[in-house]
């Protein structure tokens, strides 16, 4: 399987034309996965662009390629958000790598009021900066045209808000139906998990009271890590993309 390489401000590539990438993308490509000429390789701009072509150059300041096709990828419609409570360790960092893997569109960082973790001062510039990392990479991993944005750190006002123009679906064990039983329509959806100890009362009857839905995935309770990426294989295949 060939791999992909991203180059944010490529906007265009033709058959027969190089692609150069040079910088931390051609080290990895030549150091790590030992990319040689000769094989074939992906380069995107993360937006839906990606040429394919035949290695020509690969040291570890430079990879260049020979173009031999160009896909133009469509965003996916409707866009799915995963709302991302902050947990402690690296629990939602899990959840959003394999968020990513699995083909979520946005992910937004939320300090909900039970979340161990906090983003403040500094560490929110910083965390975000990790996740989108963490984004990027888990989009190469898995040949993703498209790479997730990282929305800012929200508070629970702000994710409530999204239900005036979305689908908000709260995943909570509670919940007063299954996610099974929600049918996609046009708009957006948004999936909410919460922190280790759960959504606040408060908390779900604000999102409750915006317009969001409150779902259950199943008869257990699922870890923060995971809840997120059980419920986007359930929306893959009721959307129709798996």
């Amino acid at each position: 399987m060939s791999s992909l390489y991203l180059r944010e401000d490529l906007d265009a590539a033709e058959p027969g034309s190089r692609l150069t990438l040079t910088g931390s993308e051609a080290k990895h490509a030549a150091t790590v996965n030992r990319t040689r000429p000769g094989q074939t390789v992906l380069i995107g701009n993360g937006r839906g662009l990606v040429a394919s072509g035949e290695v020509l150059v690969a040291t570890g300041a430079e990879l260049t390629i020979e173009v031999a096709s160009v896909e133009h990828a469509e965003q996916p419609s409707p866009r799915i958000t995963l709302v991302q409570a902050l947990a402690k360790g690296d629990r939602d960092e899990l959840a959003v790598q394999a968020a990513t893997e699995l083909g979520v569109d946005r992910v937004v960082p939320w300090s909900a009021s039970r979340s161990v973790s906090r983003w403040e001062g500094a560490k929110v510039a910083k965390g975000r900066e990790r996740w989108s990392a963490i984004v990027r990479e888990a989009a190469k991993q898995s040949i993703r045209a498209w790479v997730p944005e990282v929305g800012e750190l929200a508070m629970t006002a702000h994710v409530a808000g999204l239900a005036s123009a979305s689908d908000v679906l709260v995943l909570e064990p509670t919940g007063d139906s299954a996610l099974t039983a929600f049918v996609p329509g046009d708009r957006d959806i948004v999936l909410v998990v919460g922190p280790e100890g759960g959504i606040a009362p408060a908390e779900l009857e604000a999102l409750r009271a915006a317009g969001a839905r409150i779902l259950r995935l199943g008869g257990t309770v699922l870890r923060t890590s995971t809840a997120g990426p059980a419920a986007l294989a359930v929306l893959n295949a009721a959307l129709g993309r798996w």
